[in-house]
């Protein structure tokens, strides 16, 4: 379309957040609602908890440990579970077993970039409904190259270099720089590496945040 309104759009997200997978589903309806508004998604790492051990930890025992109280996770789980299926996410905490670090994962998600944006999205998309839907182990390096492939990335290039430290550096300190700038919770919607969104917001709220932001730079505002 000529004269078409452009954006960009980065998330700060981790993929052990269920929050982020609301986001995620709500940012989509976001951009449904702003056709006339040409967005770019690109996904930046963070990590809610970067003292996991490489290995994971038992989920239940890692939720204890960090909630101290049963009841306390049985309500936020059901609050998620009905809040997920509005946005159709089949949330099932029950089949979580492992609670990973999800560095190597979000190495993955920097590699998806090179292959196309779109790929990144389906990949994330993936890691998240594996995760939360699924109860897979998104740390261990089989699910991971299951996820690349399934995306559509190249499995036998994604395997090789999980093992080795690719990226390590780069991502680790991504996530630093996301710490200097504030951000303590995810999602974090960054429009135009300018304006932040914190927050699973409603999708109207973010559809008037990508009109607003895309109007003041095609105005020269920004």
């Amino acid at each position: 379309m000529t004269g078409q309104q452009s954006l960009s759009i980065d998330v700060v997200s981790d993929v052990v957040c269920p929050w982020c997978y609301v986001g995620k589903k709500r940012l989509e309806a976001a951009i449904a609602l702003t056709p006339d508004v040409a967005v770019e998604v690109r996904w930046r790492p963070f990590q809610l908890d970067a003292t996991m051990p490489a290995g994971g930890m038992d989920r239940k025992q890692y939720m204890m440990s960090k909630f101290g109280d049963e009841k306390r996770i049985d309500q936020a789980h059901a609050n998620l579970t009905a809040m997920g299926a509005a946005e159709g996410i089949a949330f099932d905490f029950d089949a979580i077993k492992v609670a990973p670090n999800t560095l190597d994962a979000h190495r993955v998600i920097r590699w998806a970039a090179s292959s196309g944006l779109d790929v990144q999205g389906r990949l994330v998309t993936e890691l998240f409904s594996r995760y939360f839907e699924r109860g897979e182990n998104i740390g261990d390096p089989r699910v991971l190259v299951s996820a690349a492939d399934a995306a559509g990335m190249d499995a036998a290039v994604v395997e090789a270099m999980l093992a080795t430290d690719a990226d390590r550096n780069e991502v680790s300190g991504e996530v630093a720089t996301a710490s200097r700038m504030g951000i303590s919770g995810v999602p974090c919607f960054l429009l135009e590496s300018k304006y932040a969104v914190m927050g699973a917001q409603e999708a109207s709220a973010l559809a008037d945040a990508i009109r607003q932001v895309a109007t003041a730079k095609a105005s020269g505002d920004i």
